[in-house]
């Protein structure tokens, strides 16, 4: 059986966890493909928020296998403390877990490497979580990372600390942060022992072996498409590809297995640190998108920039996953604006307006926006898609006619059943 796949459209945090744990028991396994504790899945779960940062998004569903695959880049320390944090919700977690031989391991020097670099920039900083995400893929490209599958060799140990040296000659080149590295290798070595437990396996063969039975599979991405590597607004990107592309080589499988490529975009849109973004509004309507959104960042605690929804930034993301089902989050977020806007096209430094993503995203002069009337009515009483406001279908047809795929699913609202599905 083919697989699904669920993406952010944007720069992350659109609300993708949610809608995996919602989909997750249609499905044999739920697959997480790249992106590694930078991520930030929210879920409430009976009134309970619970955010996750390396576990798949299907982990509450009891039915549900979970895989972390070989494309996700694993903190043992973070992901010990989050199996700790929801064990009493999931008593059978360790059963229906597993984790890829082949995924790669963040040590503690990666997050000092991580912390000194960003730090070194200045006001020239991308805008790094400082999780040691981006150092654990330059050591994997480059050839000298470690992998859950090397935990149980023998040299386990002395290519750890051979690693580390090196890491502490890359760290001269910048000046000093403080780092107890001591005291966080300690926990490293601990967390390695109860991640140990775990099921580790051939992630390649288990995966396409399900496939071969005609199991079910959902691949959970993290962050979002203008976060890829490749195709995002670099380099204030994440290190890995986010796009429907990386669940090929973030899983092992073929690419004539994917089937469906579900896109999930917020009403509007948000990014969390450094780098262009051209429907920002830095207004009184900007911060209002924030608190009526609380758009805090689930891992970082950070203020994220708010603005419109870009039309022009969703149909280039569309094009480039193959999005064949749209999931619209945080509607409810607009509920309150008497005038709502989408950005439809741009002008840039040269007055050249355009309807397609520039190189540099730095010459966007300004957007062209759409003003739409807003519903100013409160929507989770609304169960089917003929009893929303014209307003709120209006604003929907604009999206499918601006990016030629229907709208599947509208989420109206934070809770698990909070969910319109088309």
């Amino acid at each position: 059986m083919p697989v699904d796949a669920i993406l952010g459209l944007q720069w992350g945090d659109e609300g993708k966890g949610k809608i995996v744990d919602y989909l997750a028991d249609q499905y044999h396994a739920v697959c997480r493909f790249q992106g590694g504790p930078n991520a930030g899945h929210t879920l409430w779960i009976q009134g309970k928020k619970i955010v996750l940062h390396t576990l798949p998004s299907g982990i509450f569903r009891s039915n549900t296998l979970n895989l972390i695959g070989n494309g996700v880049v694993i903190d043992p320390i973070t992901l010990s403390k989050e199996i700790d944090t929801v064990h009493s919700d999931i008593p059978d977690l360790i059963d229906r877990l597993f984790i890829s031989r082949k995924a790669h391991l963040i040590l503690p020097t990666h997050r000092w490497i991580d912390l000194a670099s960003e730090h070194a920039k200045g006001k020239q900083k991308i805008g790094s979580t400082l999780r040691g995400i981006g150092p654990c893929y330059m050591d994997k490209t480059g050839r000298n990372g470690l992998r859950i599958g090397d935990i149980n060799q023998n040299s386990f140990r002395s290519d750890y600390f051979a690693l580390k040296e090196k890491h502490l000659q890359f760290l001269k080149q910048f000046p000093q942060a403080d780092f107890n590295i001591e005291e966080e290798e300690q926990k490293w070595f601990d967390s390695i022992e109860k991640i140990n437990q775990l099921q580790s396996i051939n992630a390649e063969y288990w995966l396409n072996s399900m496939l071969v039975k005609n199991a079910s599979v959902l691949a959970e991405g993290a962050q979002g498409t203008m976060l890829d590597v490749d195709f995002g607004t670099y380099p204030y990107v994440t290190s890995s590809n986010t796009i429907a592309a990386g669940i090929c080589t973030g899983l092992g499988i073929a690419p004539n297995k994917i089937r469906k490529v579900i896109g999930i975009a917020k009403a509007y849109c948000t990014r969390v640190g450094s780098g262009p973004f051209p429907s920002e509004l830095l207004d009184e309507t900007g911060e209002k998108l924030r608190k009526e959104g609380n758009e805090f960042g689930s891992t970082t605690g950070r203020p994220r920039r708010c603005g419109w929804l870009d039309l022009v930034q969703l149909r280039y993301s569309v094009m480039i996953n193959g999005v064949t089902d749209l999931c619209i989050t945080k509607i409810d977020v607009l509920n309150h604006f008497e005038e709502i806007k989408m950005v439809n096209g741009y002008v840039l430094n040269n007055n050249e307006q355009t309807n397609e993503l520039p190189f540099h995203l730095e010459t966007i002069k300004h957007v062209t926006t759409t003003p739409l009337k807003g519903w100013q009515q409160e929507l989770s009483n609304i169960t089917d898609k003929e009893h929303l406001p014209s307003e709120v279908k209006s604003f929907l047809n604009s999206i499918q006619t601006n990016t030629t795929i229907p709208v599947s699913i509208l989420s109206t609202g934070p809770g698990r059943d909070e969910l319109m599905i088309f």
